[in-house]
């Protein structure tokens, strides 16, 4: 291997290995032995398992940022289109990258500059928030409470996210659908059956016929 093609490699089986047993449950040595090289290697490219996990966490941080940022940066999309489509990639980041997101959802800050998975979602809050101003203004509501508003619907679709993560059920666009629903309807005027704007949903589950006398 070359030398960036060795880094490279390095950087996909510590991802592996940080999110299945976390920075502190992971050493070097497991590191060199996935990657079939000795310890030297390692600390040659990245100086020990602080800068691996460093340069791993910052990936992560950056490819999660990247995915909501493009979900959210549409100027002709209506304030629920925006919902729904930042809870669909929260929710599709979760379910085609769950390495990176377990990574992130644990403690992400040792050296990091990425910082914990709380500061991670406080910059994803900011640049909804940004989004969220000008909707705010336009309808007439305080945009001074656009930030209140960007931080409960990050801190909804992100803790519905981790619980989601291990049991993948309902489908993805279920959950969307449902976090939608509250966050645009509220508690008061829940629809029974949400369906989203622009992404198909998938079949429900048929339910088993009642017996007679049930």
């Amino acid at each position: 291997m070359t030398s960036t093609e060795r880094r490279e490699q390095l950087i996909d089986v510590s991802r592996i290995l940080f999110a299945s047993h976390g920075f502190e449950g992971t050493s070097v040595e497991e590191i060199a032995v996935s990657a079939q090289v000795s310890k030297p290697v390692v600390y040659e490219h990245f100086g020990g398992k602080e800068g691996l996990y460093a340069v791993v966490v910052d990936r992560e941080s950056r490819r999660l940022h990247d995915t909501i940022r493009k979900a959210l940066t549409d100027p002709t999309a209506s304030p629920r289109q925006l919902i729904e489509r930042g809870a669909l990639a929260l929710l599709d980041y979760i379910d085609e990258e769950p390495e990176g997101f377990r990574i992130l959802a644990r403690d992400s800050s040792v050296g990091s500059s990425g910082g914990s998975f709380a500061s991670i979602l406080s910059d994803i809050v900011v640049n909804v928030e940004d989004l969220l101003a000008v909707p705010f203004q336009r309808r007439g509501y305080d945009p001074d409470y656009a930030g209140l508003y960007a931080q409960a619907l990050v801190g909804l679709v992100a803790l519905a996210g981790q619980s989601w993560l291990e049991a993948r059920q309902p489908a993805k666009e279920v959950v969307a659908s449902h976090l939608v629903n509250l966050a645009w309807n509220g508690m008061s005027n829940l629809v029974r059956e949400p369906t989203l704007i622009e992404r198909e949903m998938p079949p429900a589950p048929s339910k088993p016929a009642r017996r007679s006398g049930e």
